[in-house]
């Protein structure tokens, strides 16, 4: 991320960019890799790469090849969730709410043009990369996204397509900016939002926004079930009422000290 700001520590940021450079290439990554996608010179990205293996953040592949994110990594994950007054609020909700639905239950954080999962619930069947805690996925086509966005103006809305990369993840996702405002639309009325196979195939997803004490929307609370098992008529009959009521009891407090 380049910047003129002054205040802006170059070298912090590479050591970052090392990191990052994981983000869609989760298996062991070599010097020449890293440093094709960190953007960085090969001395620099040496003396990084011994930079985070001392502190712990990078660990040796097997066999000493490549290198991995370290141990240190879940360190910092769980500073964060124990750190966030929201999740310890929200962790009792989301275990009564599972009781009662049956069905895999989320809390996302809203981040601009994405949301983040930050609490989980799985149940049944469900491929494992989607039910882990840090998975983003972008506002624009995800039901937490929508239901959020539905509390935010719609110069907001506009300004979070714009800046979108309205990439399809599945063949149903939405991407045309005017039906996603109609989704956006529609979930101001109801109460909350529903995606039918937009982020996977197979899957329904319904979420209704929690909103701090000015009605800023701040997170997202889901349910998720299998198209094999609902319709969208019986989805949102059984499950609709529950997301509200669950977003609602973890709405109108402001989420940090």
């Amino acid at each position: 991320m380049a910047t003129t700001e002054t205040r802006f520590n170059q070298s912090l940021a590479k050591g970052f960019g090392i990191l990052e450079a994981f983000s869609n290439h989760p298996g062991p990554l070599s010097l020449n890799e890293l440093t094709e996608l960190s953007g960085l010179d090969r001395s620099s990205t040496q003396r990084m790469l011994h930079t985070l293996v001392a502190l712990g953040y990078l660990e040796r592949g097997s066999n000493q090849r490549g290198y991995v994110l370290g141990k240190k990594i879940l360190d910092r994950t769980f500073d964060f969730l124990r750190g966030h007054p929201l999740l310890e609020r929200a962790t009792p909700i989301l275990e009564q709410l599972q009781q009662e639905c049956g069905e895999r239950v989320d809390l996302s954080l809203f981040d601009d043009l994405s949301i983040v999962y930050a609490l989980r619930r799985q149940t049944k069947r469900q491929t494992f990369y989607a039910t882990l805690v840090g998975r983003r996925m972008p506002t624009f086509s995800s039901s937490g996204g929508r239901a959020i966005m539905s509390h935010l103006p719609d110069a907001e809305v506009d300004d979070i397509l714009a800046r979108s990369d309205l990439r399809p993840l599945t063949p149903k996702t939405i991407t045309d900016p005017e039906r996603i405002r109609e989704r956006v639309r529609e979930a101001r009325i109801q109460g909350y939002a529903i995606c039918l196979e937009e982020s996977m195939v197979g899957e329904i997803v319904l979420a209704s926004a929690v909103v701090d004490h000015s009605g800023r929307p701040q997170a997202a609370i889901h349910i998720s079930g299998l198209l094999a098992e609902w319709t969208l008529d019986s989805f949102s009959q059984r499950f609709s009422s529950l997301a509200i009521s669950a977003a609602r009891a973890l709405s109108g407090r402001p989420n940090r000290n």
